[in-house]
């Protein structure tokens, strides 16, 4: 497949659960300006790409099933459903530790039509995933991270492009594992961190200034957050912000390809 094109991350949202002002935290992996990958499905998520691409999503990657990550899932599916020409291929990438608990969220109501004949996954192409996936001849890692219960939070990665860290504590082991080079870090930083989030103080403690340096900050409580991360040197994201990507490392992707079992042409 062509991998071949200018890639960019856009920034869809930015805010935390509270900071609805700032659009539900997400982003879209666009190449040539097009959207190849929605992360995360919030309800002003899913607002903001449909204004923005005029479509609804050929393809998403959910991190963990909190309701502002997956709340336009519900608008989504029956946008979807009566689609005729996308009913069944809109492609849900989620870890495999997920789908029962996005089972159990939103997928279990019964009847979601009043007048029968559907299931929710009818809509969607349901792709679980492990340590990763392939779309658009791209190889995106996909790792636990900490936020909450172990394994109920995941975030992705594309060689030599950018990490997405979803919800999560520091986690310098694996920012160091899946984006050693010159990839983007989009990471999730509060000014006040907790046991689900990552704060500031733990942001300058945990990760060198090498790293921090390519780090956008996302998942925040609103204006003053900026002001304060700006104060520390460091990047911050506005909801609606392209970032120009580095392109995925054929190399790396070529023996990704080769260690999953794939023959490299």
């Amino acid at each position: 497949m062509d991998t071949n094109g200018s890639l960019a991350l856009r920034f869809l949202g930015v805010g935390n659960a509270q900071a609805v002002e700032l659009g539900s935290a997400a982003a879209v992996l666009e190449r040539d300006g097009a959207p190849l990958l929605l992360i995360d499905c919030g309800q002003e998520a899913l607002s903001a790409y449909l204004e923005r691409y005029a479509s609804v999503p050929m393809a998403l990657f959910l991190t963990h099933a909190h309701l502002d990550h997956i709340g336009g899932l519900e608008r989504l599916f029956y946008r979807v459903l009566f689609d005729a020409e996308r009913r069944g291929r809109v492609k849900l990438h989620v870890a495999a530790d997920l789908v029962p608990v996005l089972q159990q969220r939103i997928a279990s109501y019964p009847s979601p039509l009043a007048e029968g004949g559907a299931n929710f996954w009818d809509a969607f192409q349901l792709i679980p995933v492990d340590r990763g996936f392939w779309l658009a001849g791209f190889w995106f890692d996909v790792f636990a991270v900490r936020h909450h219960l172990p394994r109920t939070a995941f975030g992705i990665a594309l060689r030599g492009s950018f990490l997405f860290s979803g919800d999560t504590r520091p986690i310098p082991e694996l920012v160091a594992h899946h984006a050693d080079g010159a990839e983007l870090i989009a990471h999730d930083c509060g000014v006040q961190g907790n046991p689900s989030h990552t704060g500031l103080d733990d942001l300058m403690r945990e990760y060198p200034a090498n790293t921090r340096a390519r780090m956008i900050l996302y998942h925040y409580a609103g204006s003053d957050d900026r002001r304060v991360f700006a104060q520390a040197g460091l990047r911050v994201a506005i909801a609606g912000e392209a970032v120009a990507l580095a392109p995925a490392m054929a190399a790396m992707q070529a023996a990704t390809l080769a260690q999953h079992g794939g023959r490299v042409r």
